[in-house]
């Protein structure tokens, strides 16, 4: 084995949601909606949106009438770096004050063994354009306040120019600043509405 195990990073899931069948909220203090870029073609870049709000129906029988509901407040950007964000809030990049949310609302769900497939439209800078995220469920559980939870871990890689963001810096030697391709990330906590 190398140092890379990763099926021994955190303790087994629980799982105690046989049917996830019904409607769920994001729980903003246990979900990250992350993205990371890559910086000066040499490393990467993390990020997160720190506050937005999010809905599911989920139809286990049938994942069609399932549906997801996000809005991200885009100026909640968080990468660790003041001068940065300030930047990504500007007109180069989210442009905050003219467009303060990011949404996603789902326009087909699907469903292969556990993984869930849920395609929508991500709206940027007023632009749509169709986005597919795989979700992988990481198991569920009875709080001890009483709240069923569910997780979920997804990852889809978009290109910010189709959404206007073309920021950019040529570098001397090839390539560029940021990277065209972003991967957004998703470690969800969902609770079930009673």
């Amino acid at each position: 084995m190398g140092i890379f195990n990763k099926g021994d990073d955190f303790d087994a899931p629980t799982t105690v949601v046989e049917d996830l069948t019904g409607d769920w909220t994001l729980d903003p203090s246990h979900t990250r909606i992350g993205f990371s870029a890559r910086h000066a073609m040499v490393t990467t870049v993390r990020g997160q949106f720190t506050k937005f709000e999010g809905t599911a129906h989920i139809d286990s029988a049938n994942p069609a009438s399932s549906t997801v509901s996000v809005t991200i407040k885009g100026d909640s950007i968080d990468t660790g770096n003041a001068d940065r964000d300030a930047h990504l809030r500007s007109g180069d990049f989210f442009e905050n004050e003219a467009y303060p949310d990011v949404t996603f609302v789902s326009t087909r769900v699907e469903r292969d063994g556990d993984d869930w497939a849920v395609t929508g439209d991500l709206t940027i800078k007023n632009v749509s354009k169709p986005v597919t995220i795989v979700f992988e469920p990481t198991g569920s559980a009875k709080d001890p306040f009483g709240n069923t939870r569910a997780g979920f871990e997804g990852t889809a890689t978009i290109n910010r120019k189709d959404w206007g963001i073309t920021w950019n810096a040529a570098l001397e030697t090839g390539g560029v600043l940021v990277s065209d391709k972003i991967k957004l990330e998703f470690d969800v906590s969902a609770i079930k509405n009673a």
